[in-house]
């Protein structure tokens, strides 16, 4: 079987991967997406409860 001889593929996979760490890894992180969730208190998620009543 083709797959269990590691010498062909796992070269162009290792850099490949190392290729998209170095230089499309850091070029995403650096975007700030606009709409950051805000945290919500405790006390407003008790507020909005759905009652299951058929339950």
């Amino acid at each position: 079987m083709p797959q269990l001889i590691p010498t062909p593929w796992l070269a162009l996979l290792i850099f490949s991967w190392t290729i998209f760490s170095a230089i499309v890894l850091p070029k995403m992180l650096k975007h700030s997406f606009p709409d950051n969730p805000t945290p919500r208190h405790k006390q407003d998620l008790d507020k909005n409860k759905w009652d299951w009543s058929w339950h």
